[in-house]
């Protein structure tokens, strides 16, 4: 091919012997891509092409060739140009040309906009680094940010003395009144090699919240136990955790912040790293997780908090996290391989019967009822909050508060609010006086909490059954009127529809039960049954007393004004178990009740440290007006 080119050259001199019009035109095609690429380049990209030599050859089709190799940056070209072919080869070469100088252009006004931009970020880099050496010399103080400063430290500084209620709270297991079962039966749970997840149930005020706090500090201090002297107590309310369906935010398992939506620490995010954030059951690792109004959280919430208790660790997930990433921290990176450990006790809190916690976290708890507290409880609660104040009392103050509260917690605040009224009125004072407590309920406006109280004497149609919600016993006045109906057979009943359904049905079940005992037709009357108060008592319990009010109005038999009772009634006249037997007891001896009736299922429930009221299992209604009417002395006394 060489010795080709090399003839073709010599036919070309003898032949043509040039074109000085096209030579300059050539010429003028190499200044243009001179000064697009410039003149450096131009050289260095000839040598490359092996198109050095050609480029400088006195030869026009020499020339052209090295022009077509250094436009289309091609070292194959190798067939020179003939002579009246030159026209469509400069052609082609103006069309390249053409492209590399719009190339060029294009590349001129990136690179301009590029290099503004690295001068901003280089103008960053310096700020940074201004703050960095800021940070070393005493950090990015001002005046006004160190006054603000100080004066943060200057408001730690100022303490007040421990409030009354911190004070007053039980420092020690032994101070809790009222919950020895269920203390016992808690440290049997939590104190142990193998401690238990546990629900508390109990009415609100009782001690659930102390008690768990307290249970485990006992549990620390035992070596058979796992937990260890630093082991965490963290407390967290139901009520409050809410489960964000877009995962943003979940201060209870942990969540993710993504670096686009909500952002990181800076490190993070100009880099495009999610930052995980750990959730209260990381925190309580190794300790107790305390929830307060368990039944109040959220389901969804709920089942990922299932989750967690089976694994013992929570695991972070997201789109931004890439782990082949080699600027990702390590710790970042364990957190998503791994989770986060969360190998903890949960005990949860709630005034919620059972039935209204979820199936599957009950089943994986053991359940500890407290219970409610009755008047001498709440009178020597008062008493030892008193004597951990320093404070004396008069002489019904006790008695006083504990008519106004069946709560612990609201006893030692009445109290307290009680002591404040005494030091105003007779400065440093050392006792409390019964009129300080009348200060204290007349300003805020506080009830009885028992306005019902049992009496001497008997009245017709009148009964008291027994109510409990969330775990808090009542007295249910009941009263029924009976008058002979204008037609025979054309009677009516009336009853409370704000009562609810199902204790409408146990008026019609009564009814029919009044007729099969005493023989009488309640048709043959206008009956009206009324649920003083009208309250809200849906539910089967009240059966057994809206049956003895039908009865006593109806045959005008007197009813002991001091007997509580409680039960579901079939229509065959049997007496059927219920539900907050021990709640509806404490409410009866409460209210100075000295006798209740109750279903004889549950009899088993009573605890045999029971006083102070005498109580009657019965089986069916012939039981139940034997023990309210007769004056024979068989009842059991418990």
């Amino acid at each position: 091919m060489k010795v080709a080119n090399q003839a073709y050259v010599a036919r070309f001199r003898r032949k043509a012997g040039g074109d000085e019009g096209m030579r300059r035109y050539v010429a003028a095609l190499y200044d243009v891509l001179s000064n697009t690429i410039g003149s450096d380049k131009l050289v260095l990209r000839a040598g490359k092409l092996n198109a050095l030599k050609m480029m400088r050859s006195p030869l026009l089709p020499e020339r052209v060739l090295a022009l077509q190799r250094l436009v289309f940056e091609d070292p194959t070209l190798d067939r020179l140009p003939q002579a009246g072919k030159y026209r469509d080869v400069i052609a082609e070469i103006e069309d390249g040309l053409a492209d590399l100088v719009a190339q060029r252009s294009v590349e001129d006004k990136i690179g301009t906009k590029v290099n503004v931009k690295m001068a901003e970020r280089h103008q960053e880099y310096l700020k940074d680094l201004k703050l960095e050496a800021l940070r070393e010399d005493g950090g990015p103080e001002t005046p006004a940010t160190q006054k603000r400063l100080e004066e943060l430290e200057a408001l730690d500084k100022r303490k007040l003395a421990a409030s009354a209620l911190q004070l007053l709270r039980p420092s020690a297991l032994a101070q809790v009144v009222g919950q020895e079962p269920a203390i016992r039966s808690l440290l049997a749970k939590i104190s142990s090699p193998y401690p238990q997840h546990v629900i508390l149930y109990g009415p609100p005020g009782v001690g659930k919240t102390t008690v768990a706090r307290l249970a485990l500090e006992v549990a620390k201090r035992r070596d058979y136990t796992p937990f260890a002297e630093d082991a965490p107590f963290v407390e967290a309310s139901g009520a409050t955790l809410r489960w964000d369906p877009r995962e943003t935010t979940n201060p209870l398992l942990g969540s993710v912040h993504d670096p686009i939506y909500q952002g990181t620490r800076r490190e993070f995010a100009e880099t495009g790293i999610p930052e995980p954030k750990l959730g209260l059951v990381t925190k309580a690792h190794g300790g107790v997780l305390f929830i307060d109004e368990l039944g109040e959280m959220d389901a969804t919430l709920q089942s990922k908090l299932l989750k967690v208790l089976e694994d013992k660790r929570f695991v972070f997930e997201s789109s931004y996290f890439d782990a082949a990433d080699p600027s990702v921290p390590a710790y970042i990176k364990k957190l998503f391989r791994d989770g986060a450990p969360a190998d903890f006790v949960l005990i949860g809190a709630t005034t919620r019967d059972p039935e209204e916690i979820d199936a599957a976290i009950r089943s994986r708890c053991a359940e500890v009822y407290f219970e409610p507290l009755s008047e001498p409880r709440i009178r020597e609660i008062v008493v030892g909050a008193a004597r951990r104040l320093g404070v004396k009392l008069g002489r019904t103050v006790p008695k006083m508060i504990a008519s106004y509260t069946i709560e612990g917690r609201k006893a030692v605040q009445i109290l307290a609010d009680a002591f404040g009224h005494a030091i105003e009125r007779a400065g440093k004072s050392k006792t409390i006086s019964e009129a300080d407590v009348v200060e204290v309920v007349q300003a805020g406006r506080m009830v009885q909490h028992t306005p019902v109280r049992a009496r001497r004497g008997r009245e017709v149609g009148k009964v008291f059954g027994l109510g409990v919600s969330h775990h808090v016993g009542s007295l249910i006045e009941i009263e029924a009127v009976a008058f002979p109906s204008a037609e025979r057979h054309k009677g009516s009943i009336r009853f409370n529809e704000t009562a609810g359904s199902m204790a409408k049905d146990s008026v019609f079940n009564a009814s029919s039960v009044v007729r099969a005992v005493a023989g009488i037709d309640p048709l043959d009357y206008d009956l009206h049954v009324n649920i003083v108060g009208g309250g809200d008592i849906d539910g089967p319990s009240a059966g057994l007393g809206i049956f003895l009010a039908l009865y006593s109005a109806l045959t005008k038999t007197p009813v002991p004004q001091d007997v509580a009772l409680t039960g579901e009634l079939s229509i065959a006249g049997k007496v059927r178990a219920v539900g907050g037997v021990i709640e509806k007891v404490y409410a009866a001896r409460q209210a100075g009740m000295r006798l209740v009736l109750i279903p004889k299922e549950n009899e088993r429930e009573i605890r045999a440290g029971t006083t102070g009221i005498e109580i009657v299992p019965v089986q069916n209604v012939d039981e139940a007006l034997a023990a309210l009417l007769s004056v024979r002395k068989h009842r059991t006394k418990r």
